[in-house]
């Protein structure tokens, strides 16, 4: 035999014939030349950090200042890759027409003793159910006034040491976890300028109520001082999802409710200032690739002279595909010392990539 086919038939007869099962199959596969084995070590393509990118371009009607404008509002570039068995990163880096900087940018470590997961570096804080999230994640253009007025206007993140664990008890059936984060936040509303220590603590709670109907109800505290200021932020919110399981990318809706205490403290004068804040947003999935919504927002500034606010938001959002999504959203703002405002937004974003639309 003169190729492998008539080899293997060849070894079949002997064996058969031999009345030995598989003797000359056997005798064929012994090994020839010294075992050689091959090392799976990370490459160079592997030792790259997954790549992503997003941008966020709007175009803006106003019946106050410009009265239309175009804005590439904020690109985004994430690095995300897993470093070692123990421990994974991400660097995001945003860009946009007032500054460069680092959206977030953290190791953690999973799988710890006591089921605790730790972040290590600049993070989003788990204030809510949104300030986690990223803008272009947002079911609306913006972040709720309250988290803007309270927090800062791009919600609150600092640079520090998170821990979160999933509690072992469970209460009416329920899934509990907590959140313990010590950071130097940079705030505004809380401290004026600088950076400055803030500890947060949350406790997050999660049922199913039914095979489509998910609640979820919140806590969160935090707060820190400056040297003249001092302030303190609670907040309750809720959440009840509705996502039938044959339905669930065609069809959903979520309402969303958050209420937030700011107490205020200037340590100079003891001017003191006690003020609240809420919003409920109702995004609604109507089919595989159209979304609508309304957000209310109420607000009363943190400090000096009480003002009020409030704004209503509602919006179309027409998925085009899952890497972009474009956006019609109204808005209606009424301020207390100020005339009302009324907005008409286009925002186009796109995302390429593993980082995409990240929720959390």
């Amino acid at each position: 035999a003169t190729d492998e086919l008539a080899a293997l038939r060849a070894a079949a007869a002997d064996a058969a014939g031999s009345g030995v099962p598989g003797a000359a199959v056997a005798a064929d596969t012994q090994a020839t030349e010294p075992t050689q084995f091959i090392g799976r070590q990370r490459n160079g393509s592997a030792l790259n950090p997954d790549i992503s990118a997003t941008g966020d371009i709007r175009f803006i009607g106003s019946r106050r200042g410009d009265h239309l404008q175009g804005d590439a509002h904020e690109f985004e570039v994430a690095l995300q890759s897993t470093l070692d068995p123990y421990s994974s990163a991400k660097v995001i880096m945003t860009f946009s027409n007032e500054e460069v900087g680092i959206e977030e940018g953290y190791l953690y470590y999973t799988g710890l003793p006591g089921r605790i997961r730790a972040d290590i570096g600049q993070i989003r804080q788990q204030v809510g159910d949104l300030n986690r999230w990223h803008l272009h994640a947002l079911p609306e253009s913006e972040y709720p006034l309250v988290y803007q007025r309270y927090l800062g206007e791009e919600g609150l993140a600092g640079a520090g040491l998170s821990l979160y664990t999933a509690l072992p008890i469970s209460l009416f059936h329920g899934t509990h976890e907590v959140w313990l984060q010590g950071t130097t936040a940079e705030s505004d509303p809380l401290y004026g300028t600088g950076r400055h220590g803030t500890l947060l603590g949350r406790v997050q709670n999660f049922w199913q109520l039914s095979r489509s109907t998910f609640g979820q109800v919140g806590f969160t505290a935090l707060g820190g001082n400056a040297d003249s200021l001092r302030g303190r932020v609670l907040g309750l919110d809720l959440r009840l999802s509705w996502r039938p399981p044959n339905e669930g990318t065609r069809r959903n809706a979520t309402l969303r409710a958050e209420g937030y205490r700011f107490h205020g403290v200037d340590q100079g004068t003891s001017a003191t200032t006690t003020r609240y804040g809420m919003f409920a947003d109702l995004p609604f999935q109507a089919t595989r690739r159209w979304i609508f919504g309304t957000r209310y927002d109420y607000v009363e500034a943190p400090r000096g002279t009480l003002v009020s606010e409030w704004q209503l938001s509602p919006t179309i959002t027409w998925w085009q595909s899952e890497f972009v999504y474009l956006r019609l959203e109204g808005q209606h703002r009424h301020q207390s010392n100020a005339r009302d405002d009324d907005r008409l937004l286009l925002q186009v974003v796109f995302a390429m990539g593993p980082h995409k639309h990240e929720t959390y």
